[in-house]
């Protein structure tokens, strides 16, 4: 008898702890501190209040992405947790009944009855809080919260974003500053759009038309807010 090879494949579904909030992050500080930059240049202000107002937003938005990734992610950790805490104490008290509610699960999912008890049988036997979470609760390593993980992820990513806008503003003359960063933050949204798209598999067409599309009309609003104050100042 041959032995048994075992195939080992790498999805993309493997990506989405990290991958949604990193590209959250990037997205957020390149759209936020370009949307800032450009409304403040609006205004006809001097370069160093851009640069300063600029400065401002990438250390807030980055921290603030931080924190809101790490409490929200934290709360769906803790819900986790809450679950996988009930159904222990429902193996310990109703393990009979707990059996026949995972046989349930695959009866459902196409096998029949004598198998989907087997299978639950072989399962409970190796782990039954393992089974019972992954196949009732929907928890598993891959999908799992990770609230540090999401943390870093979102602020660092949100710093290296809003980087960029930045830096174009402090390069280019003042008059163009308007111009240059905005045409600058529509292509590294393009391109932020389409490196997450082929990350998890996407239309990398798709990815960057919709992130671009919304970072214009961010950018479009806060240019005419800043021409508004800036002409009424």
């Amino acid at each position: 008898m041959e032995p048994i090879r075992h195939h080992v494949e790498h999805h993309y579904s493997q990506r989405i702890g990290w991958l949604r909030a990193a590209v959250l992050g990037a997205n957020d500080g390149i759209v936020s501190t370009a949307s800032l930059v450009v409304g403040v240049a609006a205004a006809g202000t001097e370069r160093s209040f851009i640069l300063i107002a600029g400065m401002a937003g990438l250390v807030a938005g980055a921290m603030s992405m931080a924190a809101g990734e790490y409490v929200s992610v934290s709360s769906q950790k803790d819900t986790e947790q809450a679950d996988l805490e009930r159904e222990s104490r429902e193996l310990e008290q109703e393990p009979e009944r707990e059996l026949h509610e995972l046989q349930g699960i695959y009866i459902s999912r196409g096998l029949d009855h004598d198998l989907a008890l087997r299978v639950a049988q072989q399962l409970t036997a190796r782990g039954a809080l393992a089974a019972h979470a992954r196949d009732e609760l929907g928890i598993s390593e891959v999908s799992i919260a990770r609230p540090v993980q999401a943390a870093i992820a979102s602020g660092a990513t949100f710093a290296v974003g809003a980087a960029l806008p930045l830096t174009a503003a402090a390069l280019v003359p003042l008059p163009s500053i308007l111009p240059v960063v905005s045409g600058a933050s529509l292509v590294f949204l393009a391109a932020l759009g389409a490196l997450a798209a082929r990350a998890g598999g996407a239309s990398r067409l798709r990815g960057s038309v919709r992130v671009a599309f919304w970072g214009a009309m961010a950018m479009a609003l806060t240019t005419l807010v800043g021409r508004l104050v800036g002409t009424v100042v």
